[in-house]
């Protein structure tokens, strides 16, 4: 089985913010993205990308995986955002806006062989082509997308409450097109940092749906994601005794066996298998 990595709980920050950098090498996430683009205005954008530079350079984020999202390449800011990318090295260089397959290589390209990519699905266009986009992910060193449902609410004219109705059948797309390709997928964010219980329910949805985690306007959201995210004490137990069962000497060759009175296959070791990882792995990322 290929190392877990927990992405429960992405915490977004304007990367100009040295107070919210500073708090956020100590906050109970498992990814920071420092951001130059929607977080950032216009004539703070000089600044916020030698910021980035200078957090990504001092690093201290721990076990908490370091991105930096960039401004797109066809705006003024982008090609000096990758080129500083490239040069100092955070984890992974989140893009806006992915819309075309060859798009991935492009940015590639601009940052060389250094961080992982990320890239937001966040249009219309990009929902008709994302199988194409997928299937040229690993050539990109593409690891993961990430939702940015705001944007795409305003391009398709749709309403974003927090059920999501008119937007489910794209959240199982995007999903289905990262596990098709091996990529981790995180959701968009949720907008009402006030309403903890509306946000609980959207984790919980998400979750449901095969997002690997969330991502994250504030510090106070955090805890909720993890949890919606980590496996429950139920199903650490669940999977516990499926690992063990399959182990039982009684049950060596058998595929198919009984356990707490369930039909148990070899697909559900495997499941099993994932939900431990995962646990053991977010246990070591919990401070």
């Amino acid at each position: 089985m290929n190392q877990i990595r927990p992405l429960r709980s992405v915490l977004y920050l304007p990367a100009n913010r040295a107070s919210a950098v500073a708090k956020a090498r100590a906050a109970d996430c498992d990814a920071v993205i420092l951001d130059l683009e929607d977080a950032v205005a216009p004539e703070a954008k000089a600044q916020a990308r030698a910021a980035a530079v200078a957090a990504v350079s001092e690093g201290g984020f721990g076990h908490r995986l370091l991105v930096v999202r960039v401004n797109a390449l066809d705006s003024e800011w982008g090609p000096a955002d990758c080129a500083a990318m490239a040069g100092c090295g955070p984890a992974a260089v989140l893009v806006p806006k992915l819309c075309h397959p060859d798009e991935a290589q492009i940015y590639r390209q601009q940052l060389g062989g250094g961080p992982e990519l990320w890239a937001m699905l966040e249009t219309c266009i990009a929902f008709t082509q994302l199988s194409a986009i997928s299937a040229k992910a690993k050539a990109a060193n593409l690891t993961t997308y990430v939702m940015g449902t705001n944007d795409l609410a305003l391009e398709m004219r749709a309403k974003l409450d927090t059920d999501r109705t008119p937007f489910l059948p794209l959240l199982t797309q995007a999903v289905v097109g990262a596990r098709a390709f091996g990529l981790s997928i995180i959701d968009g964010v949720f907008n009402d940092i006030a309403d903890l219980a509306g946000l609980g329910a959207q984790c919980r949805q998400a979750a449901e749906l095969g997002f690997d985690g969330k991502t994250l306007i504030h510090p106070d959201q955090l805890e909720i994601a993890n949890a919606a995210f980590s496996p429950s004490p139920a199903e650490v137990a669940r999977a516990l005794a499926i690992r063990d069962a399959f182990a039982d000497p009684g049950n060596t060759g058998k595929g198919v066996i009984k356990v707490g009175g369930k039909m148990t296959e070899m697909l559900h070791l495997r499941e099993a298998e994932r939900t431990l990882a995962l646990h053991q792995a977010a246990q070591r990322n919990t401070p």
